[in-house]
């Protein structure tokens, strides 16, 4: 008989964790808190699932060690991720690099994950919340609502705090400190930032092409940038939203959270330099003098949008054309091209999709994912400090870092 594993989470890493250790002959069970196993992974990609992605590069991926996704990864790149799924039955197709089951259905990828547990004989049990992890001589025992279960390695799968109705209640950081770990503030990540200013519900229900460019003001006193992207920006009566807002989230998340003020500049014309927007403000000028301002606007950028840059560079939207003079046409480059808004908070870890922050990685080796504090005990997935950005990024960790992790649980240290 193998090696008894306990894997604690039914999340995508914690699934993975368990295929992989009974794979390598190890006596699984798997135990899960909520009523089913997989719910997050049925929201991914807008219910589509982009499990992986093409372009892979040790950046997109974030952690207080910086090396130390990219040494978790290169054990379980993306290469074998789309082994492992075709393997399962995954036909995978690509949209500008993602990947997603041809299906379309994040469904399909934990029904293959769920068919795999059976065909492997690993028992789920559902509904059953792990109180602590205790080390007894030399094996494990994990304590449940269920009683206690006997194990020699156990895989800390148990996510984070973001998502938390689909059972990321944070529970698994209190499991790890108790077991010895550091918890690095878990803070909400790839999440809308809300913003200070009135006019937002003006420009509610917006999308349009945008870079950001996040500035946090430092202890000096001097605003710098922390993190910049482009793509499509939505507006709300709140503040700002869409994948670029969520790329530079947890940045602010960050500054917000040490109590540093935090603001966007964001360019509504990004795919024009400068010097084209000034030349084309010009020629513009020259050719519609007669209309509004709000009327030579029209083409330009939404209506809702064009009133209140047009009210923030101190034009009327109701005066001529003709009538602005070239400082008011730099006010409205400027408006156009550097919109300032003052971030007050990210939304909150229900609308967020990951979490930055969780286990030290510096307490984890990462060439097994074995704890340095508790022998015996893996950790993977969202629990521990490291986060992705969009685009399939965080799915390929889960599934990374659930792969070595049950891989060496599988196997007696030293064999």
């Amino acid at each position: 008989m193998g090696r008894r594993v306990l894997v604690i989470g039914g999340g995508a890493a914690g699934m993975t964790a368990a295929i992989m250790a009974a794979r390598s002959g190890a006596s699984v069970t798997l135990l899960e808190r909520m009523d089913r196993v997989g719910k997050k992974l049925l929201s991914t990609g807008n219910g589509r699932c982009n499990f992986t992605n093409l372009d892979q590069k040790p950046e997109y991926y974030r952690c207080s060690q910086a090396d130390f996704p990219w040494k978790v990864i290169g054990q379980f790149p993306m290469e074998k991720t789309v082994e492992f799924f075709a393997g399962l039955g995954i036909l995978a197709k690509e949209r500008n690099g993602c990947l997603y089951p041809n299906s379309d259905q994040a469904s399909s990828v934990l029904d293959v994950l769920r068919l795999e547990l059976e065909r492997l004989r690993v028992p789920v049990l559902t509904g059953c919340r792990v109180q602590g992890v205790q080390r007894e001589g030399g094996s494990l025992r994990v304590l449940t609502g269920q009683g206690p279960f006997p194990a020699d390695a156990a895989v800390l799968a148990a996510g984070s705090k973001a998502a938390p109705a689909t059972g990321s209640d944070g529970s698994g950081y209190e499991l790890a400190r108790g077991l010895g770990h550091r918890i690095i503030t878990p803070l909400p990540a790839l999440v809308q930032l809300r913003c200070a200013e009135k006019d937002y519900k003006q420009m509610a229900g917006v999308r349009t092409d945008a870079g950001i460019v996040l500035c946090v003001e430092e202890r000096d006193g001097v605003w710098r940038p922390a993190a910049s992207d482009c793509g499509e920006l939505q507006l709300t009566d709140y503040g700002i939203s869409g994948i670029p807002v969520f790329q530079v989230s947890r940045y602010a998340a960050a500054a917000l959270h040490s109590k540093r003020r935090v603001k966007a500049a964001i360019d509504f014309l990004p795919r024009q330099t400068p010097e084209e927007t000034a030349a084309m403000i010009r020629r513009r000028a020259d050719a519609m003098p007669d209309r509004t301002c709000e009327q030579w606007m029209c083409g330009l950028l939404n209506k809702k949008l064009s009133v209140v840059l047009l009210k923030r560079a101190g034009l009327s939207p109701s005066q001529k054309a003709g009538s602005v003079n070239e400082s008011g046409w730099n006010a409205l480059m400027g408006q156009m091209r550097s919109f300032e808004t003052m971030v007050t908070a990210t939304n909150s870890y229900e609308q967020a999709q990951v979490c930055c922050g969780g286990v030290d990685t510096a307490e984890v080796d990462p060439a097994t994912l074995l704890s340095r504090k508790t022998k015996g005990v893996y950790l993977a997935g969202e629990i521990l400090d490291v986060d992705g950005i969009c685009g399939g990024y965080n799915l390929q960790w889960a599934w990374s870092s659930g792969a070595v992790a049950g891989l060496h649980a599988a196997v007696p240290p030293g064999a």
